[in-house]
């Protein structure tokens, strides 16, 4: 049995179809179903029910299935150690995480753990929270950081809260006061981000609990944009609070407290593979995570959360 036949099987599995499967691996369709005939012929029996709206795994397949999946790890695991041999590097951490989490709060978590392991190459990737429990479920990065989701595949643990803060310029109207009542929101421009995200969502039940409709609304696409726009006096945001820590810290915003309505807050939490294993560079990477709260301002510790490299894992 070749590598690439128990790769291309388990692809297959993964996607529910020839055509997804072909993409991920950069094959012609013709090439991925050769290799699945070989395979069948080998073991003697199908694997896949062949149907109109894809592929579905057999009895057969879905016994070998784990069995192919920990072969290639293994052969991955060796492959990733013969590159660290020979480029002198101990290891490798591939993380997924949520945009605002890639921006605002993974920075200062990578430069404390490099400063201990400056060997260890990292691998990153964004996307929405979703998107990273499908990369975590699949064994495609080690760990993943994202706004809590609930999922079988995958385990999750919270690391800390970043609440929705209300911010503005300093010369706008909001700022001469430390507070103002949420009935005041529908006389100002109100920036809302990324119809896609979870703060979308919050923001705006938010209002709908307080019984406003905001008249003015301007959308961005992220947060980013949205904090730039409130720094230029182009209205006023709820925007997470890690995202504008240093801009409240170089008084170029200002927070105010809005009243009527409770705080509205995300729990980030980290998620592995339920089936997967830690390495040694996992390992030592968790414990970073739980300084989180002491390392990124704005985000707030969840009172009798467990040490974080002290977790349970299987």
């Amino acid at each position: 049995m070749l590598f690439i036949q128990a790769e291309s099987f388990v692809e297959v599995a993964r996607q529910g179809g020839v055509r997804r499967a072909a993409e991920v691996l950069a094959i012609s369709q013709p090439a991925l179903t050769a290799r699945l005939h070989a395979l069948e012929r080998e073991l003697g029996t199908p694997l896949f029910e062949r149907e109109p709206s894809g592929m579905t795994l057999t009895p057969a397949g879905r016994a070998f299935l784990p069995h192919a999946e920990r072969a290639l790890e293994a052969i991955t695991d060796g492959i990733a150690l013969v590159r660290e041999l020979e480029h002198g590097t101990v290891g490798e951490l591939s993380l997924g995480v949520a945009h605002a989490i890639g921006a605002y709060v993974l920075p200062e978590v990578l430069a404390n753990f490099w400063s201990t392991r400056p060997d260890v190459r990292l691998r990153v990737r964004t996307g929405h929270s979703e998107e990273i429990v499908e990369e975590v479920a699949r064994g495609e990065v080690d760990l993943g950081i994202v706004r809590e989701l609930s999922d079988p595949r995958v385990t999750s643990r919270p690391l800390y809260e970043d609440e929705l803060v209300l911010v503005v310029r300093p010369d706008h109207p909001f700022a001469h006061a430390p507070s103002v009542h949420v009935r005041e929101m529908q006389t100002v421009q109100l920036i809302l981000f990324d119809r896609t995200s979870s703060y979308y969502s919050l923001t705006n039940a938010l209002f709908r609990s307080a019984g406003i409709t905001p008249r003015a609304v301007t959308e961005v696409d992220n947060v980013e944009t949205a904090k730039r726009m409130v720094e230029r006096g182009l209205g006023v945001a709820l925007l997470p609070a890690t995202a504008v820590a240093d801009a409240l810290g170089e008084r170029i915003l200002r927070e105010i407290e809005l009243l009527g309505v409770r705080p509205v807050s995300r729990r980030i939490v980290l998620l592995e593979r339920r089936a997967g294993r830690r390495t040694p560079v996992v390992e030592a990477f968790l414990p970073i995570l739980d300084r989180i709260p002491d390392l990124i301002p704005g985000a707030k510790r969840i009172p009798g959360t467990a040490v974080v490299g002290d977790a349970p894992h299987g």
